[in-house]
């Protein structure tokens, strides 16, 4: 629902509002009138032109007549932001996520894709600046073969678990250390392993 206006849309107006919710989320920025108009599957501006003022007028955008770059949604749309898709152990290992609890909002700073964040359970990697309760924003990694020993990853130990450590390849094995020396580190296949993502930032509230 709009918080500036309770005046419903039409079918068509809320067609088009849908569609500009969806672009402006996936590309930080707002269509052409020519790109409306093939989305509305209309050959004319004029509808749309027509559209725009009266979404204007009902308070669900702004708009300056001629320059639909100016365009700007007031309306609800869904939360931007990463995805924090839930803990992972700093410890011993917890079950994988499977589900977004929350979103960290980093839109205005960070434009890669893909990128999500865990919330830190445990003191394993204190050492390394890295405390319970913290959140780490995490990279996909598409090719574990290049990541680089020491780097902080986040490890699917398969049947287990979960796990923030610092990766290790020593041939066949997979090594998984620790920063604190009150925890083994974890040796195991290279096949029992899935890493997930390496660290970009540490967040902490203070």
């Amino acid at each position: 629902m709009n918080p500036q206006s309770n005046e419903p849309l039409t079918s068509a107006q809320q067609q088009l509002y849908d569609w500009l919710a969806e672009y402006i989320g996936l590309n930080h920025h707002s269509p052409s009138i020519r790109q409306m108009m093939q989305a509305m599957g209309l050959r004319s501006p004029a509808p749309i032109q027509s559209r725009l003022k009266h979404l204007q007028e009902k308070g669900w955008i702004t708009w300056q007549e001629g320059q639909a770059r100016t365009l700007q949604l007031l309306g609800d749309i869904a939360s931007p932001g990463i995805p924090v898709l839930g803990s992972v152990a700093a410890g011993g290992l917890v079950e994988t996520f499977d589900d977004v609890q929350d979103r960290l909002d980093l839109s205005n700073v960070l434009e890669k894709r893909g990128l999500f964040a865990l919330t830190v359970n445990g003191d394993s990697m204190i050492d390394s600046y890295i405390a319970d309760g913290d959140v780490v924003l995490m990279e996909p990694v598409n090719e574990p073969s290049n990541l680089r020993n020491g780097t902080v990853v986040s490890a699917l130990v398969f049947g287990s678990g979960t796990t923030l450590k610092h990766f290790h390849r020593l041939g066949p094995l997979i090594r998984l250390e620790a920063a604190n020396p009150a925890y083994e580190p974890i040796e195991i296949e290279a096949d029992q392993v899935q890493i997930q993502g390496r660290l970009l930032a540490v967040w902490r509230q203070v």
